[in-house]
């Protein structure tokens, strides 16, 4: 995928599938009082909070990262959408992570994980309360996952 931009409408398909996912697993809204997709894609990209997704690969790869994910893993896009999902986690953490998203491939969705990321830096992240869900199409075909996080703690 292209870099999200005015050009693509912020990558308004794979974001609306983020955004209905998480609306119809959460049951809440990911960002409230925003009614058009086109709005909802650019705040997205440009929210305080980090939002990313990866494919449904076997060894999945990130798809989507908005600014403040890609300032977290010191990544550009480019790098960003290259990369391993499971290589955000440092390979002591990784059967946790692994853990993890088997249970929300089952489950649908968790909130409140925890656990910690590391930067392309190697600077090492905690993250609080994210909630992890599964990314279906309008179709419920799987696509993917996604994650929410607004708390985090450099170590």
């Amino acid at each position: 995928m292209d870099f999200p931009s005015e050009k693509n409408s912020f990558l308004i398909e794979h974001v609306r599938v983020i955004r209905n996912s998480y609306r119809q697993l959460v049951l809440k809204e990911l960002m409230p009082d925003i009614q058009s997709d086109e709005q909802f894609a650019r705040q997205l990209f440009h929210a305080p909070f980090a939002v990313v997704s990866h494919d449904t690969a076997s060894d999945p790869v990130f798809n989507y990262a908005n600014l403040k994910a890609l300032e977290l893993f010191a990544l550009s896009w480019e790098g960003f959408t290259c990369l391993p999902s499971r290589l955000s986690a440092e390979p002591v953490n990784q059967a946790e992570r692994e853990r993890l998203l088997a249970e929300v491939t089952e489950k649908g969705y968790i909130d409140h994980y925890e656990g910690v990321r590391i930067s392309s830096t190697g600077k090492r992240f905690l993250i609080k309360n994210a909630v992890v869900w599964n990314l279906m199409d309008k179709n419920q075909r799987y696509k993917g996952q996604a994650a929410w996080f607004d708390q985090w703690t450099f170590l």
